[in-house]
């Protein structure tokens, strides 16, 4: 079997679970991830519109005090871009349906709350297969020390998410039965 078809499958099995543990509903998830973003007052944080049934960041961003963006997609094979967002600010319909703030300031986050549809007990993500985070994450730590924060469902966790050597290893992992750190 190749990489690309463990990576289909693993994404088969993880969205199932997903949207299992979504219509459960999502408890305390956000609670306790505006918890762990706590100690990082002040540092410029990105979080991400949630989309269909990825667990909901937006009560964790808006509590963040500090500078909040979200993802603006540029390009296929290009890093991400990061635009201010606040609550209740004007959105426009970017790449992939997800929405974008209408305008604002270009930010370069230190703290990345990462949206995933896998995750494994090394730290590794499984996303949608764009590579977007990977190349995002390899270049922002590249120029200094950023934390990159998984947040899912605890259900999405996969016995071993399949890897190659792009891949970036998150710093820690948030779910709705709590956070798990990763060396």
């Amino acid at each position: 079997m190749t990489l690309t078809d463990l990576k289909s499958a693993a994404r088969k099995a993880a969205f199932a679970a997903r949207r299992s543990a979504f219509a459960a509903g999502q408890g305390a998830a956000a609670d306790l991830l505006a918890a762990h973003l706590a100690p990082h007052a002040g540092k410029p944080l990105a979080g991400y519109m949630p989309m269909r049934t990825e667990i909901d960041p937006l009560p964790a961003m808006a509590a963040h005090r500090g500078p909040v963006c979200v993802p603006v997609i540029m390009g296929k094979g290009q890093p991400l871009r990061f635009r201010q967002w606040t609550p209740g600010c004007a959105m426009v319909e970017g790449e992939f349906g997800a929405f974008i703030p209408a305008s604002g300031e270009w930010i370069e986050p230190e703290v990345l709350i990462v949206p995933l549809v896998g995750w494994d007990s090394r730290g590794f993500r499984l996303g949608y297969g764009g590579g977007f985070y990977d190349r995002t994450l390899e270049g922002l730590r590249a120029r200094r020390p950023t934390l990159a924060i998984g947040f899912a469902f605890a259900a999405q966790e996969l016995p071993e998410v399949p890897i190659e050597p792009t891949d970036q290893r998150l710093d820690a992992m948030v779910t709705e039965q709590g956070a798990r750190f990763f060396a």
